[in-house]
């Protein structure tokens, strides 16, 4: 069996953690997507219907939070990976 010293244990370690909050960061393409999607239909119903406009951006908002609450969770995995190691 092959035995790490302690530093590059610690090394290897640290690397597997950044590689890890870069994975995360990938997570952050998804909402953006999402959420341009969201908002291009969202006016293409606004300019069907303009007077449903008040319903519309409501919903559209919603559904963008719910959206971008992926894209934090992410980014807070990714921090605590970069910062707690």
């Amino acid at each position: 069996m092959v035995q790490f010293s302690p530093e590059v244990i610690d090394t290897i370690i640290k690397a597997a953690a950044l590689l890890g909050a870069g994975f995360a960061m990938i997570a952050g393409i998804g909402p953006g997507v999402g959420q341009g999607y969201a908002a291009g239909k969202a006016v293409e119903s606004v300019a069907r219907d303009p007077e449903a406009r008040g319903n519309i951006i409501t919903t559209m908002l919603l559904g963008q939070a719910v959206a971008e609450s992926t894209g934090i969770y992410s980014l807070v995995i990714a921090i605590v990976l970069i910062f707690t190691i």
